[in-house]
């Protein structure tokens, strides 16, 4: 039924003179696409094909893709394609087709699609299907919907979205934070400090945020409260946030607030104004050099690698041993005190990582994943640092070696192209990172967002992405972006020898933001 409206929908847009049916002509984008678009069986022809419709101001474009959508068997990328062409509507017709799509659409994944359609066009809800689809009984479409309201603007709808902060999925509560937040509503302030004892990181993370936005007196002592609780990650967050509020520069070091706070009259504290606490924090900046970035208490420390601290409980080691990983360092000044076994990258990278394993603290979680062309995890999931599970990964790390390297090349010239193992040696960068970030299948990476352990990674390369299913940068930065949306695992980045310094200083810092660590060549 929904179908046949959309094309009684399509009819009289057409006779009202708000479209033109350009699909009578055969060689239309319109009539190719319907003519050829079922003998593309690669899924990078029919994404061709799909953006080959982008900017057609013709209403068959949305029916023909929008019967795609329905189709379960349909790539995530030719989806992606689909939702580029439909958020690149121009027409006020064009754009009426999705809205009222969303309105009778029963599909989970089509519902989604559409509303990240909206939400990434930007478009403002002028018919009041999302009020309607804030209430779905899918936590997707809720939370999709939230998104959609956030970038609309649309600070109305503030109280039925602050009833979402309540919601049984963590990913709808913090998103709800997010977009109360964003509206600047006071509706927040109490939600998110109710929120600062959620079992989820997530959503602790989006009530600190939420909290250090609206400036309000009333969010520092829940604030100081969880910086004596907290243990990981979070009491970075909660650091910076208790020094936008107050000009202080503490850290994660609760004794330090406890004292300060202590010597304060709790009931006539003022918080400083924005314009205060940008002097005092820039005299911090100018004594120091630094902005945040606060030495961390030893009893806080959960790991270091290659010189980046982290209070992480729960982390993952991601290694590089491709075939370039066999080639010796040139800048070995730099080296020159580490007694590695020798200056190829593998040995000192291995050297360092059996280190970081050494000075793990029995309370710490942890996992080491290898990568080449293949991907594979030390074990299938983080271990506790016990003496004896230290001398285990330490063992596996000592086995690891460069894939397919050069030395192995005298093999393939004489046709032992298998014992060379060269096809073996790439660099898969995304594959590594979707297991790092807990994701077996793309197709369901959101359903499973809650499963990742890690919330840090250590990310260690050193060289170009060149095999896996995505290998450009931007695309891979992309994706991780988005596996990582609901997730929120800090990936730090510590590259060695010839790589591309934009992309790692990029991937960590649209991830955490992590701290980016060159090592030189």
């Amino acid at each position: 039924m929904p179908r046949l409206l959309h094309a009684l929908l399509i009819v009289l847009a057409v006779l009202c003179g708000g479209l033109t049916p350009a699909h009578a002509d055969q060689d239309s984008p319109v009539a190719l696409f319907k003519k050829y678009f079922k003998q593309y069986k690669d899924t990078p022809s029919r994404v061709e094909a799909v953006l080959t419709l982008e900017k057609v101001e013709d209403p068959a474009v949305f029916e023909l893709l929008y019967n795609l959508l329905g189709d379960k068997t349909v790539e995530p990328d030719v989806v992606n394609a689909i939702v580029r062409v439909f958020r690149g509507f121009g027409s006020e017709a064009q754009q009426t087709q999705v809205f009222e799509a969303l309105r009778t659409e029963k599909s989970e994944p089509t519902k989604v699609a559409l509303l990240k359609v909206i939400g990434q066009a930007k478009w403002a809800d002028k018919t009041g299907v999302l009020q309607v689809t804030l209430g779905d009984k899918s936590w997707q479409v809720r939370r999709f919907t939230l998104q959609a309201l956030l970038v609309g603007g649309d600070a109305g709808v503030a109280e039925k979205v602050a009833q979402l902060c309540d919601d049984n999925e963590p990913a709808v509560r913090f998103a709800a934070l997010d977009a109360l937040t964003s509206f600047k509503s006071p509706l927040v302030v109490p939600k998110a400090v109710a929120s600062l004892t959620n079992d989820s990181r997530q959503v602790k993370q989006s009530a600190i945020h939420a909290l250090t936005v609206m400036r309000d007196r009333s969010a520092l002592e829940p604030l100081l409260a969880r910086m004596n609780k907290e243990e990981g990650v979070l009491i970075l967050d909660l650091a910076e946030a208790l020094a936008n509020l107050t000009g202080k520069e503490f850290g994660p070091n609760p004794d330090e607030w406890n004292k300060w706070w202590a010597g304060e009259n709790h009931e006539t504290y003022v918080i400083p104004t924005p314009e205060g606490i940008a002097y005092l924090r820039g005299k911090r900046e100018a004594k120091s050099g630094t902005s945040g970035g606060w030495e961390i208490p030893k009893s806080k420390v959960g790991g270091d690698f290659f010189g980046t601290k982290t209070p992480s409980r729960q982390m993952v080691f991601v290694i590089d041993c491709s075939g370039s990983m066999e080639t010796l360092v040139t800048e070995k000044e730099r080296f020159a005190d580490g007694n590695y076994p020798d200056y190829s990258r593998m040995e000192i990278v291995k050297t360092e990582l059996m280190r970081t394993i050494d000075r793990l603290e029995p309370y710490v979680k942890f996992n080491i994943i290898s990568f080449a062309t293949d991907v594979k995890p030390w074990k299938d999931k983080l271990q506790t640092a016990s003496i004896t599970v230290k001398s285990s990964a330490k063992d596996w790390v000592k086995t690891l070696y460069a894939i397919g390297g050069a030395s192995k090349e005298d093999l393939a010239t004489v046709g032992l192209i298998g014992a060379a193992n060269l096809d073996k040696g790439k660099t898969n960068t995304f594959g590594a990172l979707k297991i790092a970030l807990g994701v077996n299948e793309v197709r369901t990476a959101d359903q499973n967002y809650e499963k990742v352990a890690a919330d840090t990674v250590f990310f260690l390369s050193d060289g170009r992405p060149t095999v896996g299913d995505y290998v450009d940068p931007d695309d891979i930065l992309r994706e991780i972006k988005s596996l990582n949306d609901l997730r929120r695992v800090i990936i730090h980045t510590i590259a060695i020898g010839e790589f591309q310094k934009d992309f790692m200083q990029r991937l960590a810092e649209q991830n955490g933001p992590g701290v980016f660590v060159d090592l030189g060549k």
